[in-house]
């Protein structure tokens, strides 16, 4: 599979509670209207919790940057696939539209997105079995 992760800071203007009612309630149904056309596979939508004080220690000693608010991955069953959709009129449109509305809470220019593959290490089974 490949993945998009797009680490997303909301814009200024907004509060951390505005950003993630519009983001889950707006952009994620978008999002999912338009699943089809963009050929995603799954989409995740990672919000932060908004309490400062829960990471600040760990900030502090890793001497990390300020936290993002938000992750969104995208999924794609392979490079090809990811290609097609490219080269797809329709899914040119939608993304296109996407676009236009991530502009409404996303501060587009400081918020990082690439394609990636996972590597798990660990998975969730693998916990379940250990008890």
């Amino acid at each position: 599979m490949i993945k998009l992760t797009f680490c997303l800071r909301r814009l200024p203007r907004l509060t951390h509670e505005e950003f993630h009612d519009y983001w889950l309630n707006h952009h994620g149904p978008l999002v999912r209207s338009v699943m089809k056309d963009i050929r995603v596979k799954r989409y995740v939508q990672t919000h932060s919790l908004g309490d400062p004080a829960l990471s600040a220690g760990l900030q502090a000693a890793r001497r990390a940057p300020e936290p993002y608010d938000g992750i969104a991955e995208l999924y794609w069953e392979s490079r090809e696939e990811l290609a097609a959709v490219g080269a797809d009129p329709l899914a040119q449109k939608a993304g296109a539209m996407l676009l236009a509305d991530e502009r409404n809470f996303i501060d587009l220019p400081n918020s990082p997105l690439w394609y990636n593959e996972e590597h798990e290490i660990i998975s969730r089974e693998e916990v379940r079995n250990a008890g």
